[in-house]
Formats: structure tokens, C-alpha cells, sequence
């Protein structure tokens, strides 16, 4: 089994994807101290099984929310310390990309909530303001909790846009992309807004 966890976004969930491919998840909506909680989650999956059962444990790096990151991440590591497997690292775009159409490039834009979005397309991601979007070299599909905007954006100029309606990751997407994993590390687009005190 792989473990699926993600509070990169807001929502925090955990998941079980089975050998068999049949997934269990729990996710709580994105409210202050669920984070907090979602050891709970992974605790309420695994019931009545040890860490041990698992062949992985696959983690949302990034982008998103700093603390969601770190949290999940530092979960991550400690399941994977308790139950001797691999933490591998998952980005939402990759996540996201699992369900994608094929025949089209793919891009993922998340709201950065600073009036700018992450756009992940090719492999990289970049923090962008919404007048300064790169114009697709032809027809795009695009996901995320900010596509709509982006799409607009895209649109206007003439371009052909497939606006999917997945805006969070799945289980079985994470898990699809840990196949091809990034170090368990958070992936920070932009500087994180806490800075330290000077006194």
C-alpha cells in the first residue's frame, strides 16, 4: 500500500492506495487547526494496521501553503522512519496531471494568494502575476484552483484553453506521480511571508 498525504492547498487529506488499485481517503475542508488533525487521519486509515504495511509514503511538496507543506512533510518523514519505507516527493502539477487528457501539454495554476498564481508547465514552476502570463505554444489543458482565472487571461489573447475541473490532488494521483518522485523537500516558489524577528 502507499500512503497519500496532502495540506499543500488548504484541505488536508490522507489516503490508501491499494495493490489493487482501490483507494480509501479521508480530507478535511480547509479550516484553522485541521492541520493538526490529519495525523488523525493517517491513524483512522491505517486502523488496526502498523506503519509497517506500507511500501511508501508519497507527500503534496509543493506549490502551496508553507505550513501545509512542512506539515505534511514532517509527517511524511516520521511514518516513513516508523515503517522503514520511502517518503517520496509529489508535485500537485504532476499529481493533477494523472487525470490529465492526453495529446495536449499540461499546465497547473494555483493561487499563491498574493495576487499571483503558480504556474507549473515543463517540469518547473513559477510564481506569476495575471498580466504577465506566458502565452502556450498552442492548445493547453489546464487544472488548479486558479485555472479559471488563468484561462480568462489566456483566452482573451486568442488562445485555446481546456479548463479541467480538478482543483486538488487525489490518492491515486499522488501515487501515480510518486513513480517518478522529487526529493521529500518543499518546494517554495516564493519567499515565505513569516519573517524573523530582529530583536
Amino acid at each position: 500500500m502507499i500512503l497519500t498525504l496532502d495540506a499543500a492547498l488548504g484541505p488536508c487529506a490522507a489516503g490508501l492506495v491499494h495493490p489493487d488499485g482501490s483507494v480509501q481517503e479521508l480530507r478535511l475542508d480547509a479550516a484553522r487547526g485541521n492541520l493538526a488533525r490529519l495525523p488523525l487521519l493517517v491513524a483512522e486509515l491505517l486502523a488496526g494496521r502498523t506503519a509497517r504495511v506500507l511500501r511508501a509514503v508519497a507527500v503534496t511538496v509543493g506549490p502551496g501553503s508553507f505550513t501545509g507543506i512542512r506539515a505534511a512533510l514532517a509527517l511524511a518523514h516520521g511514518i516513513g522512519l516508523a515503517g522503514g519505507c520511502p517518503v517520496l516527493g509529489v508535485t500537485i502539477g504532476a499529481a493533477l496531471a494523472w487525470d490529465a487528457p492526453p495529446g495536449r501539454p499540461f499546465w497547473t495554476a494555483i493561487d499563491s494568494r498574493r495576487g499571483r498564481v503558480f504556474l507549473e508547465r515543463d517540469g518547473t514552476v513559477r510564481s506569476y502575476a495575471l498580466d504577465d502570463l506566458p502565452d502556450p505554444d498552442g492548445p493547453i489543458s489546464l487544472a488548479g484552483d486558479a485555472a479559471p482565472f488563468v484561462a480568462t487571461r489566456l483566452m482573451a489573447r486568442g488562445h485555446t484553453i481546456v479548463v479541467m475541473q480538478a482543483t486538488h490532488p487525489t490518492p491515486a494521483g499522488i501515487a501515480a506521480a510518486s513513480r517518478d518522485p522529487l526529493p521529500p523537500q518543499p518546494l517554495y516558489v516564493d519567499p515565505p511571508e513569516a519573517r524573523p524577528s530582529t530583536d
